[in-house]
């Protein structure tokens, strides 16, 4: 990645695959798209053997036949225009909500990273449109429903289509609803019109799926290291033992994630005042209860799970999906390259780790409220018990969030409607799968605030014994804008707080310039 004239980051789509980071900064930062020289050479290649097949008398699917079920159906050489622009209306047919504009910029983005392969057909002014109305910041129109993870994600990819032949509904780079053509006239762009295979070009793709993939695994990343903090913040709070953390014992079962995990939660309670006074002579605990205990157990089989979510996800940016494709050697032959259960399958395994990892969260912050349990705290961490409830509905809140994670755990791509008359008789979901991933990953992101937020009460009760100095770095960043203990307030507002500082990174960065990187 560069910076643009402007000074923007700028991302240049040549033949090879996007990186993470190409992806997070066109999603996310808005960041300005061109193609290389090389790709152009490769995109105008593979054009002109559409061009030459065209003419052909052999019928060729895509170029001169009908779609899906339709597929045996020629078509005449004058209505192949309309046929294409047919296909994007037609196919434009999404329903519900209107998606998220990161998430329809990454489809942009990876259909343009396909385009750039050379393998698709389409001339170079139809890939230069997609990289024009991303550095001009217009989005299209995308709605929820319309994509079964298979033929592509068809109706968003077609809606982002529709944009670039100027029609449909567009939202400017202020945010502004505006008719398509209006907003390229403004951004002084010309809408384009479709020679053959290029509107099948623009619909056949996993790009909706994958690049809901990519950023989920950005945030998971952020999130496992802090669900690390959190953890050792519990473990403090309720004087749990760190030895359990130890090298050694976690080399016995030599597991990755399990490892970083031990390794991050050791590091982050190191000199923990209020584990070295309630060690040895003080301890009258034999052993911690499993949500402590097994923390670096659960936390590694997430960080694992993503381990190979995120290989699947290298591959994918790393492929050229159409149907049918440019073969190298000239050819024009349909596949099913199209079909989205690589992706499907691990954006609905995510969905069952983070559910878990989320799970172990709130069974750490309900010790804290059980007097029972928590090791001569106040119930529910109030001030004066009976009198108040301190974080006895905080806890109310991360169980539904729970609840709600185990449901969206339920895989999407165990299911499969047929559609086109049975001519797409089995199909992935991995939209639907994308879709409820994203759900999880905020759920998570609001569990794990509720527990630190729980957590830090917890070890500011406990003083004057001092925290680490990494939960200590945390709570002093939490306390600039979070009370500590008190008698009962408004909780919604301080839960919506932390769950802003774990989003945007503020909470790890205090833990990180403190102790150093985590793993």
């Amino acid at each position: 990645m560069t910076n643009d004239k402007a000074g923007r980051p700028h991302v240049e789509v040549g033949i090879g695959a996007l990186s993470f980071e190409d992806v997070i900064n066109v999603c996310r930062h808005d960041a300005t798209v061109s193609l290389s020289e090389e790709s152009l050479q490769e995109i105008e290649k593979s054009a002109q053997q559409i061009r030459d097949l065209a003419h052909d008398e052999t019928p060729v699917y895509g170029v001169s036949t009908g779609f899906g079920a339709l597929a045996s159906k020629h078509i005449p050489l004058e209505q192949r225009t309309a046929l294409q622009r047919g296909l994007i209306r037609s196919h434009a047919a999404g329903s519900g909500p209107e998606i998220e504009r990161e998430v329809i910029r990454g489809v942009m983005l990876l259909r343009l990273s396909t385009m750039a392969t050379g393998r698709t057909g389409v001339r170079p002014e139809v890939a230069k449109a997609y990289a024009a109305m991303l550095s001009a910041g217009i989005t299209p129109v995308v709605f929820e429903y319309g994509s079964l993870g298979c033929s592509g994600d068809l109706a968003p990819l077609a809606h982002c289509a529709l944009a670039i032949i100027g029609e449909g509904q567009v939202r400017d780079s202020e945010g502004n609803l505006q008719d398509a053509a209006d907003a390229l006239t403004e951004a002084g762009l010309t809408p384009v019109e479709l020679a053959e295979k290029e509107g099948l070009a623009l619909i056949n793709g996993t790009d909706g799926m994958l690049s809901m993939l990519v950023m989920a695994i950005t945030d998971l990343d952020r999130l496992v290291r802090l669900a690390d903090v959190a953890a050792a913040m519990s473990v403090e709070g309720l004087v749990g033992t760190d030895r359990v953390f130890a090298a050694d014992l976690h080399e016995l079962r030599p597991h990755p994630g399990q490892i970083a995990a031990a390794r991050n939660i050791r590091t982050v309670l190191e000199d923990s005042e209020i584990i070295r006074h309630h060690q040895g002579e003080h301890s009258t605990y034999v052993q911690d209860a499993y949500s402590l205990r097994c923390s670096p157990q659960v936390a590694g089989a997430v960080r694992d799970t993503i381990e190979h979510a995120r290989s699947v996800a290298l591959r994918e940016l790393a492929s050229a999906i159409d149907n049918p494709v440019v073969t190298k050697d000239g050819r024009v032959e349909s596949n099913g390259n199209f079909h989205g259960a690589p992706v499907a399958y691990v954006l609905d395994f995510l969905a069952i780790a983070v559910a878990d990892a989320a799970s172990i969260s709130e069974r750490r912050t309900d010790r804290f409220l059980d007097p029972a349990r928590n090791r001569c705290l106040n119930a529910f961490l109030a001030d004066d018990p009976g009198v108040d409830s301190g974080h006895m509905i905080a806890q109310y809140t991360q169980a539904a969030i729970v609840s709600e994670l185990k449901r969206l755990a339920n895989p999407a791509s165990v299911d499969s409607i047929p559609s086109s008359a049975m001519q797409e008789d089995h199909v992935s979901m991995g939209w639907s799968a994308a879709r409820k991933l994203r759900k999880s990953v905020d759920g998570f992101t609001r569990v794990l605030a509720i527990e630190i937020l729980t957590a830090a009460r917890g070890i500011d009760m406990r003083a004057p014994q001092k925290p680490a100095a990494a939960t200590g770095a945390v709570i002093s960043k939490l306390r600039e804008t979070v009370e500590g203990p008190g008698t009962d307030r408004y909780l919604a507002p301080e839960i919506n707080e932390t769950v802003r500082l774990v989003a945007n990174g503020e909470l790890l960065d205090a833990v990180e310039q403190t102790i150093g990187s985590l793993h």
